[in-house]
Formats: C-alpha cells, sequence, structure tokens
C-alpha cells in the first residue's frame, strides 16, 4: 500500500483554474485523479504511468494535464477552464506495480461555482 496526500482543492469560478498535487510515500507504477461527483460514482480523470504515458477521460481532454516527479513521487493535475460540471471530490490513486492493489487518497473537494 502506498500512502497518499492530496492538496489543492478548494473553490474556483466558472472558467478558472486550480492545480491538484499529490505526493506518494514510495516510487509507484502508476499515478492518477478519479473524481466522484454527487449521485456519481467515482471515474477517472487523467492517469500517468512511470514512464510517462498519459491517459485522459473525454471531459478532460484539452483542458486538464497531469503530469509527475519520479523523484518526488508526485503527480500534479493541472485543470484550467474549470467548469460546474467538474464540481466534485477528488482522490489520488496510485499502484506500486501493474498488478498491486490500489492506494487511494482521502480525497480533496473541488467546488466551481458561477
Amino acid at each position: 500500500q502506498v500512502q497518499l496526500v492530496e492538496s489543492g482543492g478548494g473553490l474556483v469560478q466558472v472558467g478558472g483554474s486550480l492545480r491538484l498535487s499529490c505526493t506518494a510515500s514510495r516510487s509507484t507504477f502508476t499515478m492518477g485523479w478519479y473524481r466522484q461527483a454527487p449521485r456519481n460514482k467515482r471515474e477517472l480523470v487523467a492517469s500517468i504511468s512511470s514512464g510517462g504515458s498519459t491517459n485522459y477521460a473525454d471531459s478532460a481532454k484539452g483542458r486538464f494535464t497531469i503530469s509527475r516527479d519520479n523523484d518526488k513521487n508526485t503527480v500534479t493535475l493541472q485543470m484550467n477552464s474549470l467548469k460546474p460540471e467538474d464540481t466534485a471530490v477528488y482522490y489520488c490513486h496510485a499502484k506500486r506495480w501493474y498488478n498491486d492493489m490500489d492506494s487511494w487518497g482521502k480525497g480533496t473537494l473541488v467546488t466551481v461555482s458561477s
């Protein structure tokens, strides 16, 4: 299991930007961000492997950018042009290796308001 600490959530206006960061207690194979909006199930927002391969939800493409620093065991999600539909609790996610169990942060709330 990997311990994950998230930061960067908060309240932002429609069209604004927010940056989420997550620090892992050890090196990881993949890291990413999921979100769970009210009355919805948890969904993938973006993920990135240790080699730099990225995966984005269709709703995030063109607006969000995920990156990582393997030396610091951190992953960052830059979110631009935020919409009310982006409002959710965002959870950092990681795997130590491809067949490892999932590790989750406690979540950070992002609220996009007009």
